[in-house]
């Protein structure tokens, strides 16, 4: 666990098993946990530190998007989940998905999983009937604002090329976002690269947007300048002005 500012903790990912950021934000009133986590183990990691640390349990875990890595942690948490309508669609929809070999080679064959996934899917779970594909408790259609007490936290969905269903997690008294995978190229639908319309309304959105740290899913925190420094060398990339 580590502490980003006065109400802000994360826990760093580990890329052995593509273990991604976890977030938590501390209320007065109420807190509230940024992903899930790729396993029971890895939100149970997540808890454990919140213990040692003397926080409160989160009431609120926020999924940014329905990659495995990020939600499949659902199962280990005792708190009302929020996602938006097209990530619950794919959790619904992962609830049907078996795990044996042929059913996951299967939905590499039709791009419905990439490799990557696959992969370190099956390092996390040597024992793949653990996963156990949780849907949400709460789903909202475009933005979602908790009042934690002294501390707002904002799930905003906004353009991007990783992922249609991604949202970030803002938190405008602590200048924070929590990006998720947001400023990623898209792996699953494409061959690794942005799409350039989706990537320019990004950069206007999180140029408009007051923070000060952006929190990747698979990076340290960074400044603003920072993140659209990066996002604006890969728009150039693409042949934009």
């Amino acid at each position: 666990m580590k502490r980003l500012t006065e109400r802000i903790w994360y826990q760093e990912a580990d890329e052995k098993t593509d273990r991604p950021v976890l977030g938590y934000i501390s209320g007065e009133k109420s807190s509230l946990m940024v992903d899930a986590g790729n396993s029971r183990e890895h939100a149970a990691l997540m808890l454990d530190g919140l213990v040692r640390c003397g926080l409160p349990y989160p009431r609120y875990v926020a999924i940014t998007h329905w990659h495995w890595d990020h939600c499949y942690g659902m199962c280990g948490i005792d708190a009302v989940s929020v996602a938006n309508l097209e990530t619950n669609l794919k959790l619904i929809e992962m609830t049907t998905w078996e795990w044996t070999d042929r059913s996951m080679a299967r939905r590499i064959e039709t791009g419905e999983d990439i490799l990557f996934c696959d992969e370190n899917i099956r390092r996390e779970y040597p024992d793949r009937s653990r996963i156990d594909v949780r849907t949400a408790d709460i789903i909202f259609d475009g933005i979602l604002e908790f009042d934690l007490g002294g501390v707002t936290c904002i799930l905003m969905k906004l353009p991007n090329s990783h992922s249609e269903d991604s949202i970030i997690v803002y938190v405008p008294e602590e200048k924070v976002v929590f990006l998720g995978d947001i400023t990623s190229e898209d792996f699953h639908n494409s061959t690794g690269s942005h799409h350039r319309e989706k990537l320019g309304m990004l950069i206007e959105a999180l140029e408009w947007l007051d923070f000060e740290i952006g929190v990747h899913g698979h990076d340290e925190p960074r400044s603003k300048e920072y993140v659209l420094g990066y996002l604006r060398e890969d728009l150039e990339l693409l042949g934009e002005i």
